[in-house]
Formats: C-alpha cells, structure tokens, sequence
C-alpha cells in the first residue's frame, strides 16, 4: 500500500509559476515509478509527466514540455512538478500517483492504467 499526499496547489496568474509536491509512504519510494495526472473540468485525467524508480528516466506531455519539470526525492519519499509559464488551460485538478509493478528502473509509465495508487489532488487555477 502506497499513501500519496499532493501540496502546492494554489490560485496564479497567467505566466506565473507553481511547484507542487508529492509526498510518498507506505512501502519503498524508491521502487515505484511515479507520475503527475491532471483533470480539467469536463474532461479526461490526462497525462502531465512521469518519472523513472532511479529518476533517471522522465517523459512529458507535449502540452507542458519546455514548461513543467519532473523531479524526484528518493531521500526524502517526494516528487515535484515545477510549473513555469503557466496558461489558463493549465487550470485543472493535479494528481501524483505511484506505479509499483515490478519494471525495469529505467521505465516511465505513461497511461493512467499503469498505476496502482493515487493521491487526493490538488487544485491549480490559473488566471488569465
């Protein structure tokens, strides 16, 4: 079992930036491959970025790359989104979950039926 706990979230004007997080406990954070999901109102959860078990491994949607980081602590059980640049259409629930399956390290899970457990969320708006 896997406990998630998102934080971050908040209220920011268009251009702006947010650094959200991901705390992780109930088993090694280290073995699971971790990822950020988000759901617009009225829409799919869609993919936002992922990272590999060693963190060595990341993937980003084309919507947010060249603006949204993934990052990870395995010393301290956290994963971190930095948002910069952000856009109206970033507005949206944001979502950490964990993928425990036993995969290669270097492997980035991308679709939402890889993982296994999932935080609350955490509400980001945007403001044009």
């Amino acid at each position: 079992q896997v406990q998630l706990v998102e934080s971050g979230g908040g209220l920011v004007q268009a251009g702006g930036s947010l650094r959200l997080s991901c705390a992780a406990s109930g088993r090694t954070f280290s073995s699971a491959a971790m990822g950020w999901f988000r759901r617009a109102p009225g829409k799919e959860r869609e993919f936002v970025a992922a990272i590999s078990k060693s963190g060595g491994s990341t993937n980003h949607a084309d919507s947010v790359k060249g603006r949204f980081t993934i990052s990870r602590d395995n010393a301290k059980n956290t994963v971190d989104l930095q948002m910069n640049s952000l856009k109206p259409e970033d507005t949206a629930v944001y979502y950490c979950a964990a993928d425990v399956a036993y995969r290669p390290s270097y492997y980035v899970p991308i679709s939402r039926g890889e993982y296994d457990f999932w935080g609350q969320g955490t509400q980001v708006t945007v403001s044009s």
